[in-house]
């Protein structure tokens, strides 16, 4: 598949689009779409699951995942209530490029460990 590069974009267009890449990019997001790639949740699951997350937090992550159409809420009315959380089929698509990501960063791990130590240490390039 060839992977042509995208057309200059106008500045409301660009700004939109890094609305976007700033919600899905940040960390508490990708962890509980990385979660959810793998079967739907309870809100209980993900907060156990999705590691220093508050509930706060979580309550947000999922609020704005929903609102961009990536996560599906289902509630079930007993005793108490059950929230199921799950990916969209928009959230399945944005899955797999999260998940190639993530195998990136932990390929490079000692890379990039490597180089913070040498930046860290003084040894910066003019």
């Amino acid at each position: 598949m060839e992977v042509t590069a995208p057309a200059p974009c106008r500045p409301s267009a660009c700004l939109k689009v890094s609305q976007v890449l700033s919600r899905i990019g940040d960390k508490w997001s990708v962890l509980v779409i990385m979660r959810l790639r793998e079967r739907s949740c309870r809100f209980s699951e993900l907060k156990r699951e999705v590691d220093g997350i508050s509930q706060r937090m979580l309550t947000l992550t999922l609020r704005n995942l929903e609102r961009d159409g990536l996560v599906s809420r289902t509630v079930t009315p007993s005793i108490p209530p059950r929230v199921d959380y799950e990916l969209t089929a928009l959230g399945h698509s944005l899955a797999e490029p999260v998940q190639a990501l993530g195998a990136w960063a932990f390929q490079n791990m000692a890379q990039i460990e490597a180089a913070q130590a040498h930046y860290d240490g003084g040894e910066r390039r003019p």
